[in-house]
């Protein structure tokens, strides 16, 4: 992992749009099946919208019939942090970006295996980088 990304929240605000913001820095949620990147197949790197660090490969996305893009993996261990989130009264666990702590979504434990997890990602808290623009 990189160095850690430390912001204000007006920085934030410059950087994001909007709904970046609501979900990043907020802790929000887009409308199921909304999201950019819930149905796209393009080979390539899922990075966080918030920093671009790199999150998850299109390889090991699947269709988890959640209407938000899922995936079983995580490009590396250190990629991502998660914390307990009782904050709809349901006990999850939430997932955030390592390098600039940013709200991704959650994390779950019904996904394929070999891991066995769903992790459950908003569309607007990626951004998307097609293998032929990977270096």
């Amino acid at each position: 992992m990189s160095e850690k990304i430390v912001k204000t929240e007006e920085e934030w605000r410059k950087t994001l749009t909007p709904e970046q913001y609501q979900v990043l820095r907020e802790k929000g949620t887009e409308l199921a099946g909304s999201g950019e990147y819930y149905l796209l197949t393009d080979k390539g790197v899922y990075v966080c919208a918030g920093c671009g660090s790199e999150l998850f490969r299109s390889d090991k996305k699947y269709e988890s019939g959640t209407g938000w893009p899922s995936f079983w993996e995580v490009v590396r261990n250190d990629a991502l942090e998660t914390a307990p989130d009782d904050s709809d009264g349901e006990m999850k666990t939430e997932v955030l970006c390592a390098r600039c702590g940013g709200h991704l979504g959650h994390v779950f434990d019904d996904g394929p295996e070999p891991t066995g997890l769903r992790y459950c990602i908003n569309s607007v808290a990626l951004g998307f980088v097609p293998d032929e623009e990977c270096a």
